[in-house]
């Protein structure tokens, strides 16, 4: 039920982008994954959906990693975004996968799981990295689940924000560097659409 409203939202972003375009040269809209915020100067680092919004469920693969600028007038701008480096939980696969800031590049990683809490409510204090029991612990937004994984020292050692999902954010531009809108697709409210 929630994609249909994704899809609304979208379309009310492309058509204030064609509105804002008027009739001269028309610009895109792409969509990505969250993986760095610099609030002073306005930059936005994110790795794109691969599926350039074809798919019912994005998928965040599309490297090199992209930095726009956020639109000039604050008005065009939705919520900041939130970063972090965590791309996908694959519960039946039990992979991980990761931007890797020291290597450049996406990382799969195969865990055990220790536990897995289901119908958990967003904003539980996850991620949670429990260096003692060499265990982390994340949130699968898509299943509303917790999952418990033990740890080797390399990943125990990661920074915190590895194991965080950043906020999904949509942007219209003409130059790629620049956004002219942009919304967090993840701290939109769709009901108030």
């Amino acid at each position: 039920m929630r994609d249909w409203k994704r899809h609304i939202a979208f379309a009310l972003l492309i058509a204030a982008a064609l509105v804002l375009a008027g009739c001269g040269d028309f610009g895109k809209v792409e969509q990505g994954r969250v993986i760095a915020y610099n609030q002073k100067t306005g930059e936005v680092t994110l790795i794109r959906d691969s599926t350039e919004g074809q798919a019912a469920k994005p998928v965040y693969n599309g490297l090199p990693v992209l930095t726009v600028k956020t639109p000039a007038d604050p008005d065009e701008m939705g919520p900041a975004p939130q970063a972090g480096k965590l791309m996908l939980v694959d519960l039946k696969k039990h992979e991980i996968v990761i931007y890797d800031t020291a290597a450049q590049a996406l990382r799969t990683i195969e865990y055990q799981p220790v536990a897995e809490r289901h119908n958990v409510a967003k904003g539980t204090g996850l991620p949670q990295i429990d260096k003692g029991k060499q265990t982390i612990t994340v949130y699968c937004a898509a299943e509303h689940t917790a999952v418990t994984f033990a740890a080797s020292a390399e990943l125990l050692a990661m920074p915190a924000d590895t194991w965080k999902t950043g906020d999904e954010v949509r942007y219209y531009f003409k130059d790629p560097a620049q956004a002219l809108r942009m919304m967090n697709v993840t701290k939109t409210d769709l009901n108030k659409s």
